[in-house]
This record gives C-alpha cells, structure tokens and sequence, in this order.
C-alpha cells in the first residue's frame, strides 16, 4: 500500500472516530462469511458502524486524535474490528449474543477493549461491566426520577388527607 493511500486511510479514520462517541475494538477472525454477513446486518439495523481496520493504521488515527490512548496499544494485535456507536452498550450486547452463539464451537474471546463514557475497558473479562453500563441521559433520568419521588410523595399525602379531612367535616355537619 502507498504511502498516501495509508494517509487517507487514517485521516477517514480520525474522522469516523470523531463522529462517533464510543468504540468497541474486537476479533471476529473465527467467523465463517454467513456469520460475518449477518454480523454486519445486525450492526447496521444499530446504527452500529464496523470497519476491519489496520492495527497500525487504525494507532497513528488514535494518535493523531489528540486523546491519549495509549492503553489500546497493547491489545491491537492479530485481527481487529472497529465497532463504533453513539450508544455505549450496544455493541457488547452484540458481541454477547454472538458468543452464545459460537458457545458450542471453539471459545475464543471477541472482545479485546472498549472505549465507552470516557472510560477504558481492556480484556473480554469486561464485557458484563459494558453490557450494564448506562449512557450519561439515563443516569441523569434516574437521578431526576429520584429527585421527584419524595416530592410526589408529600403531595399525594397532602391530595389524600385534604379529601379525607373533608369528608369527615361533611359527615359531622350532617350530623
């Protein structure tokens, strides 16, 4: 490959990497071509983009990012897939469904690291960990849904007293 080619390629590289909030990096060289194409079916149904990348292309884009990734260089070796999405959990609930698939066969590890929230997860021992984390609007919802609660509660007491207390007033002035 040319060298300006290899340029190209990082600089749509860096792009993509910036459009997109979070990124799975993962091995799927034990996949037949069926399961590949349903693979790439089901990450684009997600709004999931996959792109097999270079591992030393796809360092110089991490590099040229601006952002230290330092602690993926160990884990691009071998074959390498690129899984970007805007929603954190989405494709290691793929990657899950796609082990249990492949359970009967030779277990060999999808995941090799994630970057999801700001945060680093390096190892396949890490996929439950991303398959419960929460985006930042759902935990901002649950606090806000916390918040609200003792408030709905003081006025639902407040609705049901008032009602009672006029009830018993209405029965004694009839008496």
């Amino acid at each position: 490959m040319k060298k300006e080619d290899k340029g190209i390629i990082i600089k749509q590289l860096e792009t993509t990497l910036s459009e997109y909030a979070h990124f799975y990096l993962a091995d799927f060289g034990g996949l037949n071509a069926a399961k590949t194409t349903e693979l790439r079916r089901t990450c684009y149904k997600q709004d999931i983009k996959l792109v097999v990348v270079k591992n030393t292309l796809l360092k110089k884009a991490l590099d040229n990012t601006g952002k230290d990734f330092s602690q993926l260089s160990d884990v691009l070796t071998g074959s390498t897939a690129l899984l970007l999405s805007n929603v954190g959990n989405a494709p290691a609930l793929i990657i899950r469904d796609l082990e249990k698939a492949n359970k009967s066969k030779e277990k060999k590890d999808i995941l090799k690291a994630a970057f999801v929230e700001e945060s680093f997860y390096i190892g396949a021992n890490q996929l439950d960990a991303l398959i419960h984390v929460k985006s930042k609007n759902e935990l901002i919802g649950e606090v806000i849904g916390l918040l609200q609660s003792p408030a709905k509660n003081v006025i639902s007491a407040l609705q049901s007293g008032g009602s009672t207390i006029h009830g018993l007033l209405k029965t004694l002035s009839e008496r």
